[in-house]
């Protein structure tokens, strides 16, 4: 028999029913090892080691956890055996008899408030959340040329007046963050970028306010579509997502 991999993103609230129907499942013979964010990779090894896990597995699982920035769980036994990538940072190790998913099912039960930025280049949403609630948020765009194809002086100067409306894209996209960030930043929980990595960077350069601020950062959503009041919605749900990780035995 050979143990094979399978993997499926599930919202909070299917994350939370295969919690509590996996819960049902434990037994005497079962464990759940708790891993934080970045773990020691020796450390890792010997927990993985005393649950009984396969050798051979134990560098996919450790590579696993250590990329998801968040940590993570295993629920390993005879009967099963499941990998849960959590969407939020798992504070400590841990490792207890039985399938124990009260700690990461309370990750999933509280309801964070969160800040979400969106940014590519001639469009933005801004929003804060609570939970999977949105309850403040901007979108807009900015007109914003492509780049000139051509050389020559005159490219130049379509460079710089590009620059010049990147520039002032950015200070609105600043000035509306300010606006619904602000108010809630001594109880802002965690804040997530969207877009392309460099848009992101150059957007913090600018804006002190964001580079200023010391919130929690979840992973970015970097492939998100243009931002959209729809986009912002379904950027939230990926921000709730697990990713849970099954091995189940194959000839």
């Amino acid at each position: 028999m050979t143990l094979i991999s399978h993997h499926r993103t599930l919202n909070r609230e299917k994350t939370l029913g295969f919690l509590g129907k996996l819960a049902e499942y434990s037994s005497a013979s079962s464990y759940s090892l708790y891993l934080p964010l970045h773990p020691d990779h020796s450390e890792v090894k010997k927990s993985l080691e005393e649950i009984s896990v396969p050798a051979e597995m134990i560098p996919q699982l450790a590579e696993v956890i250590d990329k998801s920035h968040a940590g993570g769980v295993v629920f390993w036994s005879g009967e099963g055996k499941y990998l849960v990538i959590s969407p939020f940072p798992i504070a400590e190790k841990s490792l207890v008899r039985g399938f124990s998913t009260e700690i990461l099912s309370s990750l999933l039960e509280k309801d964070y408030l969160i800040g979400i930025v969106l940014v590519r280049l001639g469009a933005y949403a801004v929003g804060v959340c609570r939970g999977e609630t949105i309850i403040s948020s901007k979108i807009g765009t900015g007109n914003i040329h492509g780049r000139h194809k051509k050389g020559g002086s005159s490219a130049h100067r379509f460079e710089r007046h590009r620059d010049k409306q990147i520039e002032y894209f950015f200070t609105r996209v600043c000035q509306r963050a300010r606006e619904h960030l602000e108010p809630h930043v001594k109880s802002l929980e965690y804040l997530v970028y969207g877009g392309a990595r460099t848009t992101i960077r150059d957007l913090n350069k600018q804006c002190s306010f964001l580079e200023r601020l010391d919130t929690p950062t979840l992973p970015p959503l970097l492939d998100i579509p243009e931002p959209r009041q729809v986009v912002l919605k379904i950027a939230l749900d990926r921000i709730w997502s697990s990713t849970v990780y099954e091995w189940r035995e194959e000839d």
